[in-house]
């Protein structure tokens, strides 16, 4: 995903509704986090800043963004800070992640993740951060996602 999803990322960015394609056509690569709708802000290797509209689609019964929809938020900011910066023939999958909500999340809502780029030369793990912001700048969720990186496996 690394080099494609940055080179795609260069393209798209600048142009009318560019965020919004490349948003899309990631929706397309990874469905359930398609799912939420969420429009990437900003990419470069080792940070990401991905928003997310409040609506009904990811309401909760309290009126309010549902915890999943936070979590999958932080999940695709800290992989997309993550993963942007390595090679094609790399990969992330999460293993493990821990969400600490804060206050109910109104709004428009923004998730950033900064981090080294992990060595893709042999698997690991890595635990990366993002914070979920509202509009008036609170804190709403803090993430840990432990990511396993490394190379793709060749085919059996």
């Amino acid at each position: 995903m690394g080099a494609k999803a940055m080179k795609m990322w260069s393209r798209l960015q600048s142009l009318p509704a560019g965020k919004f394609l490349f948003s899309k056509l990631l929706g397309l690569y990874i469905p359930y986090t398609g799912s939420i709708g969420a429009i990437v802000q900003s990419l470069e290797p080792g940070h990401s800043r991905v928003a997310l509209r409040e609506r009904r689609k990811v309401r909760n019964h309290l009126n309010s963004v549902h915890a999943i929809a936070l979590a999958n938020l932080a999940e695709l900011s800290t992989g997309l800070a993550a993963l942007s910066g390595m090679p094609d023939n790399a990969r992330g999958i999460l293993t493990k992640l821990d969400v600490t909500y804060l206050k109910k999340a109104r709004g428009t809502l923004l998730a950033e993740s900064r981090c080294e780029i992990p060595s893709p030369d042999s698997q690991q793990e890595f635990i990366i951060s993002a914070n979920v912001y509202d509009e008036q700048g609170d804190t709403v969720a803090e993430a840990q996602a432990h990511w396993l990186i490394g190379p793709i496996p060749p085919p059996k």
